[in-house]
């Protein structure tokens, strides 16, 4: 009994899916106990995004015989500044900060572009190393497996199917339970590995429904610490070489946890990423998977397996 008791104990707070930070600033660990939740700790930034030079490379690869999309190169650049940049893929629970211990992105897409067509949810993992022709791959894979398969195709949305098959008076005591497992660590790794909530970054496309980019909020659900959203193209004036020219742009919108990182961090990671975007060329060689300074060099980013 006691055994078990203290086994108790020392399990609390460890996580499938992440490692808790103990070296961490004063600042930063007291941050989660002034801000408890995520929808209390959310900044917004947004970024005009010069289009030409990935309409450039998007020219250039279709007359080499590659298909891109602007969301492929968005998807891989948002990929390398969270392998380089390991603070990036930190999150905050139950007033502890975590690194997580892998990279997935997560995104939903609708089957057809109807107000009846369902949605789906995706969840896809990386070893944070792909080319932009791997992320293009998986992508390109998983979103024509999704449109063509029944709503309830992959293992995210037969999660969700089961769940709402509770008797609606039941469903929140439900729901309470997952939470509660899920501040102290006990959630059940197979619900942590379809759970598009526990997640590295959510990214949505909204252009593709024909408007601007939208300030997405932050679930207090799960652990994502990062949500993108990319708007349509449009007309922007930006200021280049100490003057203001007008281009065409996509705007992107960012909400993000300022409990994982601080400003200067995040500023940083932004520029880079707009130097993936300003030359998507450097996306074709395999990136750098860099590990979280705070924890064991012995520790590894596994690609789950969400077979299991």
């Amino acid at each position: 009994m006691t055994t078990r008791l203290l086994r108790g104990f020392y399990m609390f707070g460890h996580r499938s899916d992440g490692v808790e930070l103990k070296n961490i600033s004063p600042e930063f660990k007291i941050i989660p106990s002034l801000m408890t939740e995520r929808d209390d700790s959310q900044v917004f930034f947004n970024q005009d995004i010069v289009v030409t030079p990935i309409e450039n490379y998007i020219n250039k690869k279709a007359e080499e015989g590659y298909k891109f999309t602007y969301m492929d190169v968005i998807f891989a650049a948002v990929l390398r500044i969270i392998a380089k940049r390991p603070r990036l893929n930190r999150f905050v629970i139950n007033g502890r900060i975590y690194a997580r211990n892998s990279i997935t992105i997560s995104l939903t897409i609708k089957k057809s572009l109807s107000d009846e067509a369902d949605e789906s949810n995706l969840k896809i993992p990386f070893d944070g190393t792909e080319t932009i022709f791997e992320v293009r791959d998986k992508i390109e894979k998983l979103i024509e497996e999704n449109k063509s398969d029944p709503a309830d195709n992959n293992s995210t949305d037969k999660t969700a199917k089961i769940i709402s098959m509770i008797p609606t008076c039941f469903i929140k005591l439900v729901v309470w339970m997952i939470k509660k497992l899920d501040k102290h660590g006990y959630l059940p790794k197979a619900l942590i590995k379809v759970s598009p909530f526990h997640t590295s970054a959510y990214i949505t496309n909204v252009g593709s429904l024909g408007i601007n980019s939208i300030y997405h909020h932050l679930y207090n659900f799960g652990t994502t610490s990062m949500f993108f959203a990319m708007g349509k193209r449009k007309k922007s004036y930006v200021y280049e070489d100490d003057e203001i020219k007008e281009e065409k742009c996509i705007n992107i919108a960012f909400v993000g946890d300022e409990r994982i990182c601080d400003g200067y961090y995040y500023a940083h990671s932004f520029r880079q990423l707009c130097k993936y975007l300003a030359k998507p060329e450097l996306l074709e060689k395999p990136g750098e998977l860099v590990l979280d300074d705070e924890i064991s060099d012995e520790t590894k980013y596994q690609e789950p397996s969400f077979s299991e």
